[in-house]
């Protein structure tokens, strides 16, 4: 195991980028949230739907899909939301392993690929579980997927360069 100014660098990387992460993650859920009370529209059910699938897969019985009670039902919900923030701050993490490899981008550069690049991990597992099928979404659909992971990937990056 690495020791030394070397591992003090990395360490303090990586406690930026997950701090940025959850940021970033923070600042998706505010835009999602603000769509919602905007449009009046519902939390999607896609998180849950993913959650249930990999835990039939897995074969956790308490999230499985076969129960439809309300205590399986919450836990499925739970999961879906906590498996965002997992992702919000591994992301983070990412970049921060990503940036001090290659340096620094321009804000709005690397928080818009940092944005794409949540999208990317946080659709990678409902479409690989088939609990959405992103063809099928409208233009309404992919904004509000699109622009609350922009907001991650801006408040991320800006979160970032404060704490690097």
């Amino acid at each position: 195991m690495a020791t030394g100014p070397t591992a003090t660098r990395l360490l303090r990387g990586a406690a930026a980028g997950a701090a940025a992460g959850a940021v970033g993650t923070a600042a998706l859920n505010a835009v999602t949230y603000g769509d919602m009370l905007v449009r009046g529209r519902p939390a999607s059910t896609v998180p849950s739907r993913a959650a249930g699938i990999l835990a039939d897969r897995l074969g956790i019985a308490p999230l499985r899909t076969e129960r439809d009670d309300q205590a399986a039902e919450n836990r499925r919900g739970a999961t879906g939301a906590l498996l965002g923030y997992v992702t919000g701050i591994g992301v983070g993490v990412g970049y921060a392993a990503v940036r001090s490899r290659f340096g620094a981008a321009s804000p709005l550069r690397a928080g818009v690929l940092l944005g794409l690049a949540a999208m990317a991990a946080g659709d990678g597992p409902i479409v690989a579980t088939g609990a959405s099928d992103p063809r099928t979404w409208s233009a309404a659909d992919w904004l509000a997927d699109l622009v609350p992971h922009l907001a991650y990937g801006l408040a991320a990056a800006a979160a970032f360069e404060a704490a690097a």
